[in-house]
């Protein structure tokens, strides 16, 4: 078990390592060291519980916090350690995995006040699901309050992974190089309606609703996303990866997913030229659609940090299409104003994006149980205590 986490500890950390360096991460040797050492523990041994910070100042205490999280696996790890931070302040903090949802229902409970916060938003995209109407006329972005700047600012790498072999033998290096050849659109075609097929999204994600406005406003005509349950995708990707097989798939960090697709070796993440990079359009009319926008008013167009090694040059070099999105926290407006040591704790909470991969390998590495989740997070905030003691003591003074 040991050896087969080190080795995808390893490809997951070299997959990283440009993109982190891109985005001007500062972790030291010594945080990436702790996280290696801490990933190649099993999970199944007991972290210790954390020692106390030294101050018997608890701002939360007496007070509730209804804290939710996302139905995307590589999320749970950051949410329960900012769970567990909170019930060092003194909170009542409900369990993240009993308020777990899709984006759409989540914005929705925490405009209604059923859950206080999450640890899961991506934005921009997440943005559109702020324009929703509710019943007595307001906005549900009017209840609530992105953290800007908390957690991972442009941390969430996303695009396309292709078979690299595939793509190497074709000559591919952008969908527009699939789209126009009917031999490629073929490959893709399983079951024989002409199209040809790439893993998407889950319908509930946000990420599929991007997909397709981006199939419609770049003509992607002869191509089509198929969506159902990520994991099962991710498998069938895999098996047609390894066997050199024609597949295309939407992918992110941080998540183990990427340790295993080993882009630079099995995979590599497929460019698009500038112009097909989705703007503020919205050629599906869906409500907050602009917000699907891949471009910011900075003038930014999509994300072109990789190199070579790992990313095909389009026309534009490597141009993935995608933001790096920003992984922030979202709050209810009303109950963050109650609570200033919550909103203080927030803006402080960096977990190094690193560490959150690898404590993604280490739970795909174990059955996945919410116990796995609390034990991984429980010792991530004792291997790192003097980082997560200078958040609780900016949260502490905030009160």
């Amino acid at each position: 078990m040991k050896t087969r986490k080190a080795s995808t500890l390893l490809a997951l950390l070299a997959a990283l390592a440009l993109f982190a360096a891109a985005c001007g991460s500062d972790d030291s040797t010594e945080t990436v060291e702790a996280a290696d050492d801490a990933a190649a523990e099993e999970v199944e041994e007991a972290a210790e519980e954390p020692e106390d910070s030294g101050s018997a100042d608890q701002p939360g205490e007496g007070k509730t916090a209804l804290m939710g999280r996302a139905n995307w696996s590589s999320g749970y790890v950051q949410a329960q350690i900012l769970h567990d931070l909170m019930e060092e302040l003194g909170y009542d903090v409900s369990s993240p995995d009993e308020l777990e949802f899709a984006p759409d229902l989540g914005y929705q409970t925490m405009a209604e006040g059923d859950m206080h916060f999450w640890a899961n938003s991506w934005y921009p995209g997440h943005l559109s699901w702020w324009e929703g109407e509710r019943t007595d006329g307001t906005s549900i972005g009017d209840h609530l309050e992105r953290l800007e700047g908390s957690l991972m600012p442009g941390g969430g790498l996303q695009g396309m992974l292709i078979t690299k072999s595939w793509a190497e033998e074709n000559g591919i290096t952008t969908m527009r190089d699939i789209n126009d050849n009917p031999d490629l659109v073929a490959a893709l075609d399983s079951d024989g309606n002409g199209l040809g097929e790439f893993y998407g999204c889950p319908e509930d994600w946000t990420c599929d609703d991007i997909m397709a406005s981006q199939i419609v406003f770049a003509g992607w005509d002869n191509l089509e996303q198929t969506q159902a349950g990520y994991d099962a995708m991710f498998a069938e990707f895999l098996d047609k990866v390894q066997n050199g097989e024609p597949a295309i798939i939407y992918t992110w960090t941080p998540t183990s997913y990427l340790a295993q697709a080993v882009p630079g070796e099995l995979t590599m993440w497929l460019s698009n030229p500038n112009s097909e990079v989705l703007d503020d359009s919205n050629p599906l009319g869906r409500e907050g659609g602009a917000e699907y926008s891949q471009r910011r008013d900075d003038g930014t167009i999509g994300y072109t940090g990789l190199s070579d090694d790992t990313c095909l040059q389009g026309p534009d070099g490597c141009q993935v299409g995608w933001l790096a999105a920003d992984i922030e926290i979202t709050a209810n407006k009303d109950w963050l104003a109650d609570n200033p040591a919550a909103r203080a704790l927030f803006d402080e909470f960096r977990p190094p994006l690193i560490d959150l991969a690898i404590a993604g390998v280490a739970l795909s590495n174990s059955d996945g149980a919410q116990a796995d989740v609390e034990a991984i997070a429980a010792q991530w905030i004792a291997d790192n205590r003097a980082l997560a003691d200078e958040w609780l003591d900016a949260a502490r003074a905030a009160a």
